[in-house]
């Protein structure tokens, strides 16, 4: 096996290989640049050689598959028609095959690509009825997989491109020997492409038996120096993806930073979240590197004088931005790898001055906020995101707050007149009520009563070790039943032969 160290070098996606109607569609997408793990896998997959690939959670890797996979597709100027899939994506858990699936429908858009995610837990005859009707690639999980493959409904006879994504967990669950019946069945003159956050003998032994002179592509994470760990005060929510632009008006109504940076992953994202934020009443500002230095520099005076309080960025965009007035730094995504998010939160909080670092996380990202503390060697505290009753509450001090500052320093006696007109109709203790809610509806709005769910994460950020992304505990041993990524519990293997529940 080859094996070739990443050095960090700044490439956009058209110097990869792609096709142009797919960089198109990344930019479209609001795609700016590709990741270290997309910029090595990308032009080796297109080469067509195997990959045996090592890069974190969360680096970007399922645009370093999906991107080669749907480009050998593009090919081609007329959609294929044949029924027979020729791609086969494996993931551990539904969640990820989910996530995998909807990634590759909307690259491959442009090319009409039929993408089927296969799992259990969804009607497999709903399954069946798809692959009876013809697709492109099949992203599965391994049990399912199995199970369609034993039925004949599912035919690996066309197959050219495997890919194991997160192939240490699926062995972590049990999987190894699904993955052996399947790349068995596969045909043999194909790509074969893992991926995995660790590289155990196990991943070695498989790449040996199931892989052709693979190149071995490494992404090692970035050592932090002590001196530039991140000392602020590091919060994170968890928030289903709906309701995110909600959670973060109510975060920034408790929080009242006086100038923000909001991260975004992608320019389409930033554009969103800006109109979202300025139709709420926010003064937010876009910056992106759509933008030309002109928009850029008119953008960065407002928020240095005050006109705007929100700057909604991507990490392309935000490099070597400094802003002394920045008092909270807003990951509304988890970074793709911790230190971009160690480069992202130390915006604020230099030259001594305090700063804030708040996350929005999804319930799936609890692994990616572990990897994020164990870099930093920081605790990254989970907050209960205020209910509709808490800003109501903090809405009604806000008045308060108001009302004892006009009634010390106001100059009241030009409204005298006001109150003896009404005060023969009404006592003066309703005049007061009538004047503060009409305060409060002019300076703070009518009340925000959407309730947002606050789910938990699937796996508990904190809890795993460097090496133990399973939820084991010392190495080698392996509880009677865990959780998965579900919800549920699986048993583990106990020798060959014995069926699993898929």
């Amino acid at each position: 096996m080859s094996h070739q160290q990443e050095t960090a070098v700044d490439k956009d996606f058209a110097s990869l290989g792609l096709a142009p109607g797919l960089t198109d569609c990344l930019a479209e997408l609001g795609y700016e640049a590709p990741t270290p793990i997309q910029q090595r896998a990308i032009p080796a997959m297109i080469a067509g050689g195997d990959l045996l690939c090592q890069a974190a959670t969360g680096t970007g890797k399922t645009a370093s598959f999906a991107l080669p996979v749907i480009n050998r597709r593009a090919a081609g100027a007329e959609p294929r028609k044949g029924a027979l899939p020729t791609a086969l994506v494996l993931t551990p858990t539904r969640e990820l095959c989910m996530q995998v699936a909807e990634a590759i429908h909307r690259y491959g858009r442009p090319y009409n690509v039929r993408t089927l995610p296969v799992f259990g837990g969804q009607p497999i005859g709903r399954q069946v009825s798809a692959l009876k009707r013809g697709v492109d690639i099949v992203v599965a999980t391994p049990g399912r997989a199995m199970d369609l493959l034993n039925r004949g409904f599912l035919k690996l006879s066309d197959i050219d491109t495997v890919v194991l994504d997160e192939a240490d967990e699926m062995l972590d669950m049990g999987f190894a020997e699904d993955i052996d019946t399947i790349l068995t069945a596969a045909p043999k003159e194909r790509q074969t492409v893992m991926f995995s956050a660790t590289m155990p003998k196990r991943i070695l032994r498989i790449a040996e038996r199931h892989l052709n002179s693979p190149e071995q592509i490494r992404i090692a994470r970035e050592v932090v120096p002590e001196g530039e760990r991140p000392t602020i005060e590091q919060t994170a929510y968890i928030v289903a993806r709906p309701y995110k632009p909600a959670a973060l008006a109510r975060i920034l109504d408790v929080e009242m930073p006086k100038a923000s940076l909001v991260f975004c992953r992608t320019r389409s994202e930033v554009d969103a979240l800006t109109e979202t934020l300025n139709a709420r009443g926010y003064r937010a500002e876009a910056l992106h590197g759509g933008m030309d230095q002109h928009q850029r520099d008119r953008v960065m005076s407002r928020l240095r004088n005050g006109t705007a309080e929100l700057l909604v960025a991507t990490d392309v965009a935000a490099r070597g931005l400094d802003v002394e007035q920045l008092t909270h730094v807003f990951n509304y995504d988890v970074p793709a790898a911790p230190e971009s998010y160690v480069h992202r939160i130390g915006r604020v909080g230099r030259a001594g001055r305090e700063g804030v670092a708040i996350t929005l996380a999804e319930p799936r990202e609890g692994r990616q906020l572990s990897a994020i503390e164990r870099t930093t060697k920081q605790p990254i505290r989970i907050n209960t995101l205020p209910t509709s009753d808490d800003m109501r509450a903090r809405r009604l001090e806000l008045t308060r707050a108001a009302l004892e500052r006009v009634c010390r320093d106001g100059d009241l006696d030009n409204y005298r007149g006001v109150l003896g007109a009404v005060e023969n109709d009404f006592d003066v203790d309703r005049i007061a009520l009538a004047a503060i809610k009409m305060a409060h509806l002019t300076a703070i709005g009518e009340p925000d009563d959407q309730e947002i769910p606050q789910p938990g994460f699937s796996g508990k950020p904190g809890k795993s070790k460097s090496r133990n992304r399973d939820g084991r505990g010392k190495k080698g041993q392996r509880p009677r039943h865990r959780m998965n990524h579900r919800g549920g519990t699986r048993k583990p293997k106990t020798g060959a032969g014995k069926s699993k529940k898929r």
